[in-house]
C-alpha cells in the first residue's frame, strides 16, 4: 500500500499517527478567535488543521418546519432550524485565506471539507493540498467526483455507510482519478459513545478497500483515538476548542489544548508501541536476562554431597543454569567443593 503525503506529511502506517485538529464552527463567528484556535493547534502538536466550507444556502433551504427542522430531544441542536444551525456554524470564506495562511506559517497543513461543488473551485483557489468529505456527503457522488478529479489526496469519513454505499463512494473517487484516498471510521452521533465506535471495524476496512483508514472521533476524552491506532489508524480526527466552556455548536465534544496534546503524545506512543511480533526477547531485553532466575547453591558444600531441596534454590539472578534442569540435577552428587551463593553449572556435576 503506498504512502500518502500531505503537505509534508507522509501518511501510513510506518508513520506516527497524522492528526487533524477539526475547527468547525468552534470559532464562534470570530477570525479572532479562529486564528487563536489555530495557533493553540499549532502549539498542542497538531500536523492540520481542517476547515468546512459551506454556507446555510448551498446545505439546505431556508424553512423552519417539517423535514428542515430539528426535533431530536437527544440532539446538541434540538429546537434549531438546519438553515439557522449551518449559518451559525459557517466559517465565512473569506476567512478562509488568513486562516490557512497562519497554520502554514505555525507549521502545519490546513485543508478543508468542501459541502457542494463551488466550495471545491474556491478551495482550488487557495491551492488546498488535500479534500475531506464529511459522513453527511458520503452518498454526494458528484460531488466525491469533482473533488477526485483535482488529483489531491482525499479522505472520506465512513459514517453511516453501508459497505455497498462505502464502495460506490471509493469507486466513483477512484475512476475520477483519486489514487491517494483515506477513508476514516466514523460513528455520526454527537457526541458518540465508546460503545458505537467499532473499532475493530479499521483493519477490516483497510482490507476491504485496500486503502490508508484512521478514525474521525467523536467520543469524549481520548481513548478511542488511541485505541484506534493500536488497531491500525494512521489518521485521527478530533474537533477542536479553546474551551468548552466558551460554548459554541461544536464545543460540547471537542477537545480542549491540553487534551490534544495528550491526545498526540499518547497516539504517537500507541503507535511505537505497536512494532512487529517478536518472541524471545528484544535487544533491549538482552541486559535484563542476568535478573531471571536460575540454580543456586543455598549452603556450603562438599564434593560428594548430595544436591536436595534445602542446598539447591531456584533463585534470581540468572547466572546459573535454567531452572528446567532443576529435576535433573536434584539428588546428583557435587565434585567439588562450592560456596553457598555459586551459581550452578555443569562443572560442577559428576559425568553420568
Amino acid at each position: 500500500m503506498r504512502e500518502i503525503k500531505i503537505g509534508d506529511v507522509v501518511i501510513g502506517k510506518q508513520h506516527s499517527p497524522f492528526m487533524i485538529a477539526e475547527m468547525s464552527g468552534n470559532h464562534n463567528q470570530s477570525l479572532d478567535r479562529a486564528l487563536r484556535i489555530v495557533e493553540a493547534a499549532a502549539k498542542s502538536g497538531a500536523h492540520a488543521l481542517k476547515l468546512q466550507t459551506y454556507t446555510a444556502d448551498t446545505m439546505t433551504l431556508d424553512i423552519n418546519d417539517g423535514d428542515f427542522h430539528i426535533n431530536d430531544e437527544e440532539s446538541l441542536w434540538e429546537g434549531e432550524s438546519l438553515y439557522d444551525l449551518y449559518k451559525k456554524a459557517y466559517t465565512p470564506w473569506e476567512w478562509h485565506q488568513p486562516i490557512m495562511q497562519r497554520a502554514n506559517e505555525l507549521g502545519m497543513v490546513c485543508f478543508s471539507s468542501p459541502f457542494d461543488e463551488t466550495a471545491v473551485d474556491f478551495l482550488e483557489d487557495l491551492n488546498v493540498p488535500a479534500y475531506k468529505i464529511a459522513s453527511f456527503e458520503n452518498n454526494h457522488l458528484p460531488l466525491i467526483k469533482k473533488v477526485a478529479s483535482t488529483g489531491k489526496p482525499m479522505i472520506i469519513s465512513t459514517g453511516m455507510a453501508t459497505v455497498a454505499e462505502l464502495d460506490e463512494a471509493v469507486t466513483a473517487a477512484r475512476e475520477a482519478g483519486c489514487t491517494d484516498l483515506i477513508l476514516l471510521k466514523c460513528t455520526s452521533t454527537y457526541p458518540a459513545t465508546p460503545e458505537n465506535s467499532n473499532l475493530l471495524t479499521i483493519p477490516h476496512m483497510r482490507e476491504l478497500f485496500n486503502c490508508e483508514v484512521g478514525l474521525s472521533d467523536h467520543t469524549m476524552g481520548i481513548g478511542a483515538s488511541v485505541a484506534a491506532v493500536a488497531h491500525g489508524a494512521s489518521v485521527i480526527e478530533k474537533h477542536f476548542t479553546l474551551s468548552r466552556a466558551d460554548g459554541g455548536v461544536d464545543s460540547a465534544f471537542s477537545l480542549e489544548p491540553d487534551e490534544l496534546k495528550s491526545l498526540v503524545v499518547e497516539t504517537e506512543r500507541a503507535w511505537q508501541s505497536l512494532g512487529e511480533i517478536v518472541y524471545g526477547g528484544t535487544e533491549s531485553e538482552e541486559r535484563s536476562k542476568i535478573f531471571r532466575r536460575s540454580l543456586y547453591v543455598a549452603e556450603d558444600m562438599k564434593i560428594g554431597d548430595i544436591f536436595t531441596e534445602k542446598n539447591m534454590r531456584i533463585v534470581r539472578p540468572g547466572m546459573g543454569l535454567q531452572p528446567k534442569y532443576y529435576d535433573f540435577i536434584i539428588n546428583r552428587a557435587v565434585k567439588k567443593n562450592v560456596l553457598k551463593g555459586t551459581a550452578i553449572d555443569w562443572s560442577m556435576l559428576y559425568d553420568l
